[in-house]
């Protein structure tokens, strides 16, 4: 009911730009161009976005319809005004997404703040930035892809200044989320090139928020010491016993009692708990879950025998260059008989979630956005709206057929293409897994049917495959999310076949997926057909529902179409649950790192802007690093003295010091404050002046923060792992990580303490003939 009253509330605004339209259908070219800076004028006197929004979406709609010979429905006006509010509008496929999200782009542009469309994938950021800039450009405004044309070009910071610096960016999710890590890891101000995030409106809302929003983005710098561990730890996991040893549920596998007791004994160790014995610890439960949560052909494939590439579990297609956090890519490796490749350190790391989350407006676009309404309101506080379709749909979906068992689901999905063939109609087979692909392909070569796979192996064809899967006899076998973006158009004579018909195979993960599926026939009010083909040995089955099927699929009991059906649905309920559940942890773990994050970041920043440090703060800040040194009781040890000396104040011991008496702790204290001192104004003298030295304290305090918050970053991808690795029984593992994960914040902001002052006192500093600043740092 609020749906309907919000929709009739929007179509009031409708009605008015298209008032205005008829207005601007008058003006000439330059007329209409022209009315971008009139817009820009009556934001700076104080006029809101929604007062202008009317003449604004109409000024657009008739630049789309002179540049683009496209002029948006009513609904996509609607589609527009709901993504300018901050909606995620829900618009079946075919219904003009692209076109819709012009306006309420052009509209935030107008403010100057940065206005950024992020998509699914590089091709359709290239591809709308390309069409949809040349209306943009009409209006006087400009418009960047914030992804290269050829991947192996690499974009330079000035290169990415130029496209931040445009009115409107198309980009892609992982474009964005790494630019944000990057722009946040630069030495000097100058090298900043992203604007304060404003609005966003994504693409794809669904498979960016929801789907792909398990894995964080994480940037890999200097490679840690390659761990002899591996290896050994693989071995262990192949002796261990299942509920003996170890306990398998929901996804999660952790050491039972028993198991830790054996490890212990295997490894030689006491406490396989212990800080000690971490490393032992995290290597095993790596171990574990590569073999106990990740499938070969399903989660990774090997290319060659010699490398491991993982796959996109939406789209099925390999993720080449991509490698699993922590250490987890080289246990799969060593699982599957590789050499462990180099493990990389994590020195920055964010979520989706909290990525987007930083944008003060949000908004969003899917076909399949409904099912997850929920979700979204509580993880990033913005509602759906579902946008009336243009025109009424007709596709049938038909129901469901079940089978006991793949084999004969896969022979009457085969035999049910082949009668659709005849006829001429187009077929898409939609399936879950690569594998899955090839094995209908291969049923389809056998019965001589000509086809298109649609896969990780020909991906950069998808989009021009999935345009041609509407002509008349074409098959076309796709993995679920491939094409995504890109409309499937009828080719002459289909419609009056019955439009497209759509195969689905197997139970998809989600039911938001299935809709996407069914979504590709009947666009725009055309013809069409969905069914899918589901058995009780469906993946989504094996890894939700009950172990005790086995009987049926033998043949050995009977059992109701109805009471399969019932079964196959639950398990797909209980994977959607799951999924959920697995997104809100990974979103409260983030959340500890988001508040360490916002921290540094605003350090980071301070120090980039040219804040201040006064001398009296590094004085303050040597002196607590002093006390804590006298804490140990060993400044009496004249060895343990001089080492301190060394290390951190001076890198010469003057004869005061080799004099100094050590029974006093205060008057230790005293004569390591007054070196403290005489180092500063050493350096302060080594620069020349009192400006220079605030700019070497800036640079050698910001290379303490960026040390300390590389080495954190990375101990909290591991804790991550390492504690998904404990029982659950009676244990809290968020409090334990959240709990940890403080204890080692405090220690992060000791050794920047202690790394700051170091660094100021020890560094080797000198200033050239170009007045260029250099260190070299201790």
């Amino acid at each position: 009911m609020r749906q309907k009253k919000k929709i009739k509330k929007l179509n009031r605004i409708v009605q008015k730009i298209k008032h205005y339209r008829e207005q601007m259908t008058q003006l000439s070219d330059q007329a209409l161009s022209c009315l971008t800076l009139d817009f820009k004028e009556r934001l700076a006197q104080g006029e809101s976005l929604d007062s202008i929004l009317p003449e604004a979406f109409a000024a657009i709609c008739e630049a789309d319809h002179r540049v683009l010979g496209m002029m948006p429905y009513d609904v996509q006006i609607l589609g527009g005004i709901a993504l300018h509010q901050g909606y995620l509008a829900e618009m079946n496929t075919g219904e003009g997404k692209t076109l819709a999200a012009t306006m309420p782009l052009y509209l935030n542009a107008l403010t100057g703040k940065s206005t950024i469309l992020v998509t699914a994938n590089e091709y359709l950021a290239l591809r709308d930035a390309e069409e949809m800039g040349e209306v943009y450009r009409f209006m006087g405004l400009s418009v960047e892809a914030g992804v290269s044309k050829k991947d192996e070009e690499k974009l330079t910071n000035e290169g990415k200044k130029k496209i931040y610096a445009a009115d409107i960016v198309y980009t892609t999710h992982g474009a964005l989320g790494f630019d944000f890590l990057l722009n946040n890891l630069v030495k000097t101000a100058n090298d900043r090139f992203l604007r304060e995030f404003y609005y966003v409106i994504i693409d794809e809302a669904d498979s960016v928020l929801l789907d792909a929003a398990q894995t964080p983005l994480v940037i890999s710098g200097a490679p840690r010491v390659q761990s002899g561990l591996y290896q050994m730890a693989d071995f262990f996991v192949t002796t261990l016993v299942e509920e003996k040893d170890y306990e398998l549920e929901d996804r999660k596998v952790w050491l039972t009692d028993a198991g830790i007791k054996y490890a212990e004994t295997f490894f030689q160790i006491e406490n396989f708990y212990s800080e000690e014995f971490f490393e032992i610890n995290r290597h095993v439960i790596l171990a574990l879950r590569a073999h106990k949560l990740f499938q070969s052909g399903e989660d990774y494939m090997l290319v060659d025998k010699k490398e491991l590439v993982l796959l996109d579990n939406g789209s099925g297609r390999m993720m080449m260059g991509v490698k699993l956090r922590g250490g987890q890519h080289q246990a799969l490796e060593v699982k599957e008989g590789l050499r462990p490749s180099q493990e990389s350190r994590s020195v920055a790391a964010i979520t989706f979630q909290n990525l987007f989350r930083m944008f003060p407006k949000m908004a969003g676009m899917s076909g399949t956005l409904s099912d997850a309404s929920e979700e979204l309101m509580e993880v990033y506080g913005v509602k759906v709206l579902k946008i009336p379709p243009n025109r009424p749909i007709r596709r049938k979906d038909l129901a469901d057929i079940c089978f006991t068992n793949a084999a004969a689901q896969l022979r009457s999905a085969v035999w049910t293409t082949l009668e659709l063939h005849r006829t001429g109609r187009p077929v898409l087979i939609v399936v879950s897994t690569i594998g899955e692909t090839e094995q209908v392909s291969e049923c389809l070569i056998k019965e001589k049917v000509p086809h298109n796979v649609l896969n990780a192996n020909n991906a950069a064809w998808e989009a021009e495959i999935i345009k041609e899967a509407g002509q008349k006899d074409a098959v076309t076998v796709s993995t679920s999310m491939a094409g995504r973006g890109t409309d499937i158009k009828l080719g002459e004579g289909v419609e009056e076949l019955g439009g497209l018909a759509v195969i689905g195979i197997g139970r998809m993960a989600n039911s938001r997926l299935e809709r996407q599926a069914r979504g590709r026939a009947g666009r725009q009010g055309d013809a069409g057909s969905s069914r899918f083909f589901v058995s009780i040995q469906d993946e989504t089955v094996k890894s939700n529902g009950s172990k005790k099927l086995d009987k049926y699929i033998e043949g050995r009991k009977k059992i109701s179409r109805r009471r399969m059906k019932k079964i196959i649905d639950k398990a797909q309920a209980l994977g959607e649950e799951m999924a959920v559940l697995s997104r809100k942890q990974a979103t409260n773990y983030d959340e500890t790192v988001q508040r360490q994050r916002d921290l540094i970041y605003a350090t980071r920043n301070h120090l980039l802007d040219g804040g201040e440090l006064q001398v009296e703060k590094i004085m303050e800040t040597a002196k607590e690093n002093i006390d804590c040194f006298l804490n140990l009781k060993t400044y009496n040890n004249r060895n343990s003295l001089n080492r301190y000396i060394l290390d951190h104040i001076s890198y010469r011991l003057d004869q005061d010091i080799i004099n100094l008496r050590l029974d006093s702790r205060d008057f230790v204290k005293e004569c390591l404050l007054k070196k403290v001192e005489q180092r500063l104004k050493e350096q302060e003298k080594t620069l020349g002046s009192r400006e220079r030295m605030n700019e070497f304290m800036r640079v050698a305090v910001l290379e303490a923060v960026d040390h300390a918050w590389v080495e954190e970053i990375d101990y909290l991808q591991q804790l991550q792992m390492a504690v998904s690795g404990r029982a659950t029984a009676q244990r809290n593992l968020l409090f334990e990580y959240q709990d940890e994960a403080f204890e080692s914040f405090k220690k992060m902001e000791r050794d920047v303490k202690e790394n700051a002052v170091r660094n100021i006192l020890l560094s080797d500093v000198y200033v050239d003939e170009d007045h260029k600043l250099h260190i070299l740092f201790p």
